[in-house]
């Protein structure tokens, strides 16, 4: 069994660590854990991880966040992965910093990235990890808000509610979909 796991996120060292990155920041942290490097390959950075007999191919796209759908759908096909065994990990502006939600489906609520995501793939019916990023910040001043950094409260919760996504990422791949929210959506 194969599944594409992506990270959502910005490359360039003046989006490292910020709220729009976290898709990265998770995926980074699987590829530690798992021993593995990234190599950058067609439309992304790309490693795999074998785990309990699946492969999960990760990608960080390279296209910039707005155009991420051009990188999952040239994955999709290259690998030969079906849409539902695709996972996003994206940032949630309508969950308050600390929830992290598994979805089967779902809209781009505005999020660029998953807008891209759906008009190249021509569907809302992909997996995502929404990792609640929250929405404290003064109106007009949404883009600033994602590309910063998490504040001094946040960043210590950080590795936990990183290491919960890819737990979640795990059970998707290995319990399936259904059963993996049940576990861990609380």
């Amino acid at each position: 069994m194969k599944y594409l796991i992506v990270g959502l996120g910005n490359i360039g060292p003046e989006y490292v660590d910020t709220r729009h990155n976290i898709g990265f920041m998770v995926i980074d942290q699987m590829a530690k854990e798992e021993n593995v490097k990234f190599i950058t390959e067609r439309h992304a950075y790309y490693t795999e991880v074998n785990y309990k007999g699946r492969t999960l191919h990760l990608i960080k796209p390279t296209t910039y966040m707005n155009l991420s759908g051009k990188a999952i759908n040239y994955w999709m096909q290259t690998l030969k992965i079906p849409i539902e065994n695709v996972l996003v990990v994206v940032d949630e502006l309508a969950l308050p910093f600390g929830r992290i939600q598994l979805k089967p489906k779902g809209g781009s609520a505005g999020h660029n990235g998953l807008k891209n995501i759906e008009t190249m793939l021509g569907s809302q019916s992909y997996a995502r990890i929404r990792f609640g990023i929250g929405d404290n910040f003064p109106r007009g001043r949404q883009v600033d808000y994602v590309l910063s950094g998490f504040d001094q409260v946040e960043i210590p919760e950080l590795p936990l509610l990183i290491d919960k996504s890819i737990e979640m990422i795990k059970a998707f791949s290995t319990v399936g979909l259904e059963l993996a929210m049940t576990r861990l959506n609380k």
